[in-house]
């Protein structure tokens, strides 16, 4: 009788502690975009090798975006991402075209430390605003936190904020994470709306 009593209040306590995690997650307004168990709610473009691995979704081949069906206009983004040296990649915002997705339609905030020009390196969102630190990305897990509000960009690169400013080429649009070259992992992939 004692075990089960005791069963029985373990699994209200769990209980009560998931109820009350859920919410808090409901009251700040995150939304989870990949969870590192599904690609649901995503659109695959491209011939990218998307697959999920160790709770990532990670790509070495190919060339191509996860696209979200949804546009996103004021937001707060975070994620984590692992490339190796040689790596190509970005979060592409507030994309213009949702199936060809580019650099000159979107907002590109990228991850390419090894670029030939370094002055839109990992960082930076290419053609708009060079990072302020330079922060090799290559073998390691990084964080990014990227709030578009208004006309007002702001991207912050492991803890470091790297960019802050203004441009009004794109309003919204669904996010797409890019796979270029090299390995690619992306994972706890998160939206705010603001």
């Amino acid at each position: 009788m004692r075990r089960a009593l005791r069963t029985l209040l373990s699994l209200v306590v769990v209980g009560i502690i998931a109820a009350y995690t859920a919410g808090l997650s409901a009251q700040s307004g995150w939304t989870t975009l990949f969870d590192g168990s599904t690609l649901d709610g995503w659109n695959p473009i491209g011939d990218a090798n998307w697959e999920l691995a160790d709770g990532a979704v990670q790509a070495d081949s190919g060339s191509g975006f996860l696209v979200t069906p949804r546009s996103y206009g004021d937001f707060e983004l975070t994620l984590e991402f692992w490339v190796d040296e040689p790596a190509n990649s970005g979060i592409f915002i507030r994309c213009a075209d949702a199936q060809s997705v580019n650099d000159r339609n979107s907002y590109e905030v990228n991850i390419y430390d090894t670029r030939a020009d370094q002055t839109y390196r990992t960082g930076g969102i290419v053609h708009i605003a060079s990072p302020s630190s330079v922060i090799n990305a290559g073998g390691q897990w990084n964080s990014y936190e990227i709030t578009a509000r208004g006309d007002r960009l702001q991207v912050t690169l492991n803890g470091t904020q790297v960019v802050d400013v203004r441009d009004t080429q794109f309003s919204d649009g669904p996010i797409a994470l890019q796979y270029g070259a090299g390995v690619v992992k992306f994972r706890n992939v998160r939206v705010r709306t603001l």
